[in-house]
C-alpha cells in the first residue's frame, strides 16, 4: 500500500518528519518498506509566463517565445508545441536542468534561432505516459516558483507492507486512522456537496441479490448528462503517484475513492445495461464472458456474477465485463457499490489468474456500513469532473445488515498476556482511539464493539494484541518462559516424535542431508510417476495447478530436490526426507490417513570428497543404508527379493522384516529421471516409518556382556564360480557351530575380466568366553571349518 503524505495530510494534521511518522507506522505493524518522492526528476523545473509568441522565421511548425521565470533576464526559448500562446503559464526547464528521461538541457541554435531553455509536456515531466503539445498550469501562479509548489507535486510517497489481517488499512483512510491515534491528532472526513436532480433513480434501476451470503449489499446510483474525458491534473497527478495510470474521468473517480476510502466500486455504461435491472447471482459451469482486458473467461459454478436483465455484466469484486465498459460516447454512468464474500472473491481471482486492486480488497473485507458514503462521495466526484447530474435516490438490496459483535475484555488479561503492566486507563484509550465502542463496568470485564472496519477484531485477545501493539511491543522486555520440565515429558510427547528424531539423527550421522518440502504435489506428477489414482486427496484452494493434490508419496518432492541441486552444480548427493504421505480414508475421522515415511536418494560419487577412484552410488550404497538404519533400530538384516512392474524402480527390490514389508528401493527408471532433469543413475528408497516403528517397539532386547578375553583372526581366500554368491558362503561358516566361531565377513572381492570365477576374501574371528584361546586350538578349529566348507561348496583355497 502507497501513503501519499499530501493526501495523508487531508485527514489527519501531521506536520512532523517523514522518519518520524515511519518509525512509528513501522512500530505499529505497518511496517514502511521505503519512502520515495515520485516527482523529485522535476524538482529543478519552475513556472514560467509566456510574455510573446513569434514564428520562427525559418520553420513553419515551431515559435519563438519570451517566457518570464521569475529573473531579471527573460528567455527565448524555441518550442515547436501547437498550443504554446502568449499569456500561459508554463512549465520551463532551464540551462542545465536533467528532466526525468535524463535529458539535459543545453543552450542550443534551433534553425538559426537560440533557445535558453525547454518548455515542457506532461510526458517529459513524467507526469503522463504521453501528452500532445506542452502543459499549461492552470491559475497564475508566480514566474519563478518550482513546478512542485505550482501544481502540489513536492509529496512523498511511503511504501507499507500490510499484513493480510489489516484490511482496513489498505486505503488513506485506514492509514489516517493509526495515524490520529499514534499521534492524538483530529481525524476528519472528505467533505463533498452531493446535488441531486431528476426523477428518482429507483425508479429505473432495480437490484436483487440471489444468494446473501455471498453478497450482504448491492447498491447502485446513476448519473446522466456526463462528458467522457481526461480527469482534472490533480486527480490524474495524484493517481499516477499512487502508482495508477490515469484513464478516463469516470474510472479515475472510482480508483481514487478506492484508495482514499478502501471501497472498490465499478462504473458501468447505463446505456448498455437490458432491463434496468441488477441481478447477483452465481455463474454457470461452462458459461464464458469477456472482461474488460478483453479475455474471455471459462467460468465455474463457484463464481458470482454481476447480470442485467439479459446478460452477465462483471465478475463480481473481480473485474467488469468488456459489454459494458465506459467509453468516449458514454453520457449515462450506474455506479455500483457492493459489499462481496472475500471466499468467493479470491477463489475466483486465483483460478483466473486475475488479480485487481480491488479484488486485493474484496479478498480481505471491506467495511459495509461506510460502503454508502464512499458511494456518495464517488458520486459527487464524478458530477465535478465529468459535469453530469446525480439523481436522487439509491436502488439498493441488502439482505444481511451488518451487525455489531460485541467483546468482553479485561485489563487484567492484558497485563497477564502481554507480560506488562497496562492501566485500564491506557487500554481505555488505546481501544476509543481505535474507534471501538466502550463499555466500562465496575467490574474487571468490559464490553467493547469494534468499528466496522477492523474485521480482525474478533476474540478478547485481539484486542490484547491492539493495546500491546499501540504500548510498543519493542517496549516489551524479553522474559524466558518459566518451565517446569519432568523427567515423564518423554511419554507426553508419544512414541511417534521420539523415533522420528532418532531416524533424523541416524540419517545426519550417516551423511545425508536432509530436504524439507511441500505436501502438495501436481496431479501430473504422481501420473509421471505411475501412482495409482485411488487414495489421492485434492486440495480444495490450490496455491497452483502444480500443487493442487496432497501427495502420496514422498519420491516426487524429493525428485524436485534432487533437481534443484544438480541445476546449482551440486552432483553428489545424499539427500532424506522425513514426513508424511496422505491417503484418503473414509474410515478416518477426517477421511484422510496420514503416515510418516522416510525417503532415500543417492546420485553421483561413491566418495564425494576423494574423487579417485571415480565410483558412483549404486545399490550396494543404498541397500547398506537400509540395513544400517535397521541395525541402528536393533532389528536384524532386512530380506530383500526383487518386485517386477514397479511403477518408478527398476530394478526394484521389497524390503520386508518379520514378514512384513516395510518399503521399496532401487533405480530410478531412465525416463522418469530424465523428466526431472537427471541423466545419471539415481538411487532412492522409501521406507514405511508406521510399520519400522512397529518393528521397533516389538522388539525383545537382550544384553550380553562384553567379552574378555582377546580374539583370534583367520583370512582365508576362496576361488569360486562367478554365480556363487558370497553370502551362501557365510551361510555355510555360520551352519557349522564352531564353539569358538564369533564371526565371518567378507574383507575383498576380486573378478578377473572376462573369467568365469572371482576371489573373495573372508575374515574370520574366533574367541573364548572363558579363556585365551592358543594357535593350536585356532588352526584346529580353522581346518575343520575349511575342510567342511571346500566339502559342501564349489570351492577352493587360493595357493
Amino acid at each position: 500500500m502507497l501513503l501519499s503524505l499530501n493526501w495523508l495530510r487531508e485527514f489527519v494534521p501531521y506536520e512532523g518528519p517523514v522518519d518520524t511518522l515511519a518509525d512509528r507506522l513501522t512500530m505499529l505493524g505497518l511496517e514502511v518498506e521505503g519512502v520515495s518522492r515520485p516527482f523529485s526528476a522535476a524538482a529543478d523545473v519552475v513556472v514560467g509566463h509566456v510574455l510573446t509568441r513569434e514564428k520562427h522565421p525559418d520553420a513553419d511548425k515551431l515559435s519563438v517565445c519570451t517566457v518570464d521565470v521569475g529573473e531579471q533576464a527573460l528567455l527565448q526559448i524555441v518550442c515547436g508545441a501547437p498550443n504554446v500562446a502568449a499569456g500561459q503559464r508554463v512549465p520551463v526547464a532551464r540551462i542545465g536542468t536533467v528532466l526525468p528521461g535524463g535529458l539535459t538541457i543545453k543552450k542550443s541554435k534551433i534553425r538559426g534561432v537560440e533557445s535558453f531553455g525547454m518548455i515542457c509536456s506532461e510526458s517529459e515531466l513524467g507526469l503522463a505516459e504521453k501528452s500532445e503539445g506542452i502543459l499549461v498550469i492552470e491559475g497564475e501562479p508566480a514566474p519563478g516558483i518550482t513546478l512542485a509548489q505550482a501544481m502540489n507535486l513536492d509529496d512523498t510517497i511511503l511504501e507499507i507492507g500490510i499484513t493480510p489481517n489489516r484490511a482496513d488499512c489498505l486505503s488513506i483512510l485506514g492509514l489516517a486512522r493509526e495515524t490520529a491515534m499514534a499521534f492524538g491528532l483530529p481525524l476528519s472526513m472528505p467533505r463533498f456537496q452531493l446535488n441531486e436532480s431528476g426523477e428518482d433513480a429507483t425508479s429505473l434501476v432495480s437490484v436483487s441479490i440471489e444468494d446473501p451470503k455471498l453478497c450482504p449489499v448491492y447498491r447502485a446510483r446513476v448519473l446522466k448528462g456526463v462528458a467522457m474525458g481526461p480527469s482534472p491534473a490533480w486527480m490524474r497527478y495524484r493517481l499516477t503517484a499512487m502508482g495508477q495510470r490515469p484513464v478516463s474521468n469516470i474510472v479515475d473517480v472510482t480508483n481514487y475513492v478506492m484508495l482514499e476510502l478502501g471501497q472498490p466500486l465499478h462504473a458501468f455504461d447505463r446505456n448498455l445495461l437490458a432491463g434496468g435491472r441488477i441481478v447477483v447471482k452465481r455463474a454457470t459451469d461452462g458459461m464464458r464472458f469477456t472482461t474488460l482486458d478483453g479475455q474471455e473467461r471459462t467460468l465455474t459454478g463457484s463464481d458470482l456474477l454481476i447480470c442485467d436483465a439479459e446478460k452477465p455484466v462483471a465478475l463480481a469484486g473481480v473485474m467488469g465485463g468488456e459489454n459494458t465498459e465506459m467509453n468516449a460516447a458514454s453520457t449515462e454512468v450506474l455506479l455500483e457499490c457492493a459489499v462481496f464474500n472475500p471466499a468467493t472473491i479470491r477463489k475466483t481471482g486465483r483460478r483466473l489468474g486475475i488479480s485487481s486492486e480491488s479484488s486485493y480488497r474484496y479478498e480481505r473485507g471491506v467495511d459495509q456500513p461506510a460502503s454508502l458514503f464512499a458511494m456518495n462521495r464517488a458520486a459527487a466526484l464524478m458530477a465535478q469532473v465529468s459535469g453530469g447530474t446525480v439523481l436522487p435516490g439509491v436502488a439498493c438490496a441488502e439482505p444481511a445488515p451488518w451487525v455489531s459483535t460485541p467483546l468482553g475484555f479485561r485489563p487484567a488479561r492484558a497485563t497477564a498476556l502481554l507480560g506488562v503492566e497496562v492501566t485500564p486507563d491506557f487500554c481505555r484509550k488505546t481501544l476509543l482511539g481505535l474507534g471501538c465502542e466502550l463499555e466500562a463496568k465496575a467490574s474487571e470485564a468490559w464490553t467493547v464493539t469494534p468499528p466496522p472496519a477492523r474485521l480482525d477484531l474478533e476474540r478478547e485477545v485481539d484486542l490484547i494484541e491492539e493495546v500491546g501493539r499501540v504500548y510498543g511491543m519493542d517496549r516489551i522486555p524479553a522474559v524466558m518462559p518459566r518451565m517446569v520440565k519432568q523427567l515423564q515429558i518423554t511419554d507426553t510427547l508419544g512414541a511417534e516424535v521420539p523415533f522420528l528424531r532418532r531416524v533424523k539423527a541416524w540419517a545426519a550421522g550417516a551423511g545425508l542431508r536432509e530436504t524439507v518440502n511441500y505436501s502438495f504435489v501436481g496431479q501430473q506428477e504422481l501420473d509421471l510417476l505411475g501412482l495409482p489414482d485411488e487414495g489421492r486427496v485434492p486440495v480444495a484452494n490450490p496455491l497452483s495447478e502444480d500443487q493442487n493434490v496432497m501427495r502420496t508419496a514422498l519420491a516426487p518432492g524429493l525428485l524436485k530436490s534432487v533437481r534443484h541441486n544438480l541445476n546449482q552444480g551440486n552432483m553428489n548427493l545424499r539427500l532424506f526426507e522425513v514426513a508424511k504421505v496422505f491417503q484418503a480414508d473414509k474410515a478416518s475421522e477426517t477421511t484422510v490417513r496420514e503416515s510418516h515415511r522416510l525417503a532415500l536418494a543417492l546420485h553421483g560419487a561413491r566418495f564425494a570428497a576423494f574423487p579417485w577412484p571415480e565410483e558412483k552410488a549404486d545399490y550396494s550404497d543404498l541397500k547398506g543404508l537400509v540395513e544400517n538404519l535397521l541395525g541402528s533400530l536393533g532389528l536384524g538384516a532386512p530380506v530383500c527379493a526383487v518386485k517386477k512392474d514397479h511403477p518408478w524402480l527398476a530394478p526394484c527390490v521389497e524390503i520386508s522384516y518379520g514378514g512384513r514389508a516395510i518399503g521399496e528401493m532401487g533405480r530410478v527408471l531412465p525416463d522418469v529421471a530424465e523428466s526431472f532433469g537427471v541423466k545419471a543413475e539415481l538411487w532412492m528408497a522409501e521406507i514405511d516409518l508406521e510399520a519400522l516403528m512397529a518393528l521397533h517397539e516389538g522388539r525383545s532386547i537382550r544384553f550380553q556382556g562384553l567379552p574378555k578375553f582377546p580374539p583370534s583372526r583367520r583370512d582365508m581366500t576362496l576361488v569360486m564360480p562367478a554365480a556363487l554368491s558370497v553370502a551362501s558362503v557365510l551361510d555355510a561358516v555360520a551352519g557349522q557351530k564352531v564353539a569358538i566361531l564369533e564371526d565371518a565377513a567378507v574383507v575383498d572381492l576380486f573378478v578377473p575380466e572376462g573369467g568365469a570365477e572371482k576371489n573373495v576374501t573372508y575374515r574370520v574371528t574366533y574367541r573364548h568366553a572363558q579363556r585365551t584361546l592358543t594357535d593350536k586350538d585356532v588352526d584346529k578349529a580353522h581346518k575343520a571349518l575349511c575342510d567342511a566348507l571346500t566339502a559342501a561348496l564349489p570351492v577352493r583355497f587360493q595357493q
